[in-house]
């Protein structure tokens, strides 16, 4: 029904807009009664094969919504209903910031992907918090967090480390975000000196909680192997908790959409079924070239089952859906978590 009726309705429509709305239907609809247990019980697969235990968590199901879908957590307990694993929201950046100017969210059909430059948009890190604190999930939550774009090279730290701080006591694993290409002066958050001295100052703060959360990396799938072995190299030497690959992609190769409409598009990360064959290479190198010695979230053009399946093979722990999921519908959550259990 999604992708006969549904999906090809909302495409008719400005992709933003259509996010914003289709999280205002969302909210309305579920506060219907029954219509959560009813959704519940239409998407969510139950089963012991499916829970995974990494960096002291347990996880019912290994498949997971993509930071950036809901950003803000606006829509947590919403989205739960759809038996996702676990939820990353963000990216948070400490202050609210309006993002890049649009239009700045792009649907490429034909090549089943889609373009964004959205900058970091966001509530800020004090309304988010105050959400977090509302709502009392059952569903495993991540905390993906940036640097403000206005703040200087000097201060990039800094900005991660409020983030991290007050989001603590909220969410259940973090993620340094220092991959995405869609926010000006990134150029020092991939160098991998500053990248060490990064994550050994967060690693700092957190060993002074109660209760330490696991850390992780997400990267970029237009790696090299040697950058790719450089990854490798300092998960060994931070010992931070994961990795998660990959991001969107600046890489415009093989795409059917033509050049003279990628022109008028212009810059931004690229996500859904061109980055499938990318960020599952970056995951089998990592887990080949680190002897599988570090836990992995693979992302990237997750739009079948099989897809999530190939990522796991190639050395993935779990995935993440965001483009397929818009692409798909929620129905690719189940058929993943069906096709797992069948392989295991």
């Amino acid at each position: 029904m999604y992708k006969l009726i549904i999906r090809p309705i909302l495409f008719l429509f400005d992709p933003e807009k259509v996010h914003y709305f289709t999280f205002s239907l969302l909210k309305f609809v579920f506060k219907i009664p029954f219509i959560g247990s009813i959704t519940r019980n239409n998407f969510s697969v139950n089963n012991p094969k499916l829970e995974r235990k990494l960096f002291g968590l347990t996880f019912k199901n290994p498949v997971g919504l993509a930071a950036g879908f809901d950003k803000n957590a606006i829509l947590i307990p919403e989205l739960e209903n759809f038996g996702f694993g676990f939820i990353e929201i963000g990216t948070v950046t400490p202050i609210a910031q309006v993002g890049n100017p649009k239009k700045r969210l792009f649907r490429l059909k034909d090549d089943q992907g889609i373009i964004n430059r959205m900058g970091f948009n966001n509530d800020g890190l004090a309304i988010i918090v105050e959400r977090l604190k509302k709502i009392n999930p059952t569903v495993i939550i991540g905390g993906n967090i940036g640097k403000n774009t206005a703040t200087k090279p000097e201060n990039y730290t800094e900005d991660y480390l409020i983030c991290f701080k007050e989001l603590h006591p909220h969410v259940d694993y973090f993620v340094l975000n220092v991959s995405c290409p869609n926010v000006s002066s990134h150029a020092k958050l991939e160098d991998a000196e500053y990248l060490e001295e990064l994550i050994t100052e967060v690693q700092k703060v957190n060993s002074q909680q109660i209760k330490p959360k696991p850390i992780l990396l997400k990267i970029a799938p237009d790696l090299n192997n040697q950058q790719l072995d450089e990854i490798i190299e300092l998960v060994a030497t931070t010992k931070i908790d994961g990795v998660i690959a990959s991001n969107t992609s600046v890489n415009r190769e093989g795409l059917k959409v033509s050049k003279e409409h990628l022109e008028v598009i212009g810059n931004g990360g690229l996500s859904g079924k061109p980055v499938t064959d990318r960020s599952t290479r970056v995951i089998k190198y990592l887990a080949d070239n680190s002897n599988k010695t570090f836990p992995i979230i693979g992302i990237g053009g997750i739009h079948s089952p099989q897809d999530a399946l190939d990522k796991i093979n190639a050395g993935a722990d779990l995935v993440q859906i965001y483009t397929g999921f818009i692409y798909e519908g929620p129905s690719l959550i189940k058929k993943i978590n069906k096709a797992i259990i069948k392989a295991s």
